[in-house]
């Protein structure tokens, strides 16, 4: 089973998100956040259900569907490090150009 891990910057997203929907449903705000981490938690049983994004030199990235959104993660051995979670319409190769 694998390890996941959050960045800082995943969390931030994850609030954004949380705060957006928020303003006009406070209830459907809190059931995205909890069915984006349920999604999330299927990765420690299978770490590659989402698909291969690229490869970089600390591992395989991939992005994980929920609703509109998409999760991204990388891959390292036992370790799941989710990098940030975002809205589809969003140019995600505008925030997954470092992984550190």
């Amino acid at each position: 089973m694998a390890e996941i891990v959050w960045t800082q910057e995943a969390i931030n997203w994850l609030e954004k998100i949380h705060k957006y929907i928020s303003k006009d449903n406070p209830i459907a705000a809190q059931k995205v956040v909890q069915g984006i981490y349920a999604k999330i938690q299927l990765l420690k049983d299978f770490p590659k259900i989402g698909f291969k994004y690229r490869q970089e030199k600390d591992g395989e990235i991939r992005i994980l569907l929920y609703g509109h959104y998409r999760i991204a993660y990388i891959i390292n051995d036992d370790t799941i490090k989710i990098l940030g979670v975002f809205h589809g319409a969003m140019k995600i190769e505008n925030y997954l150009f470092i992984v550190k």
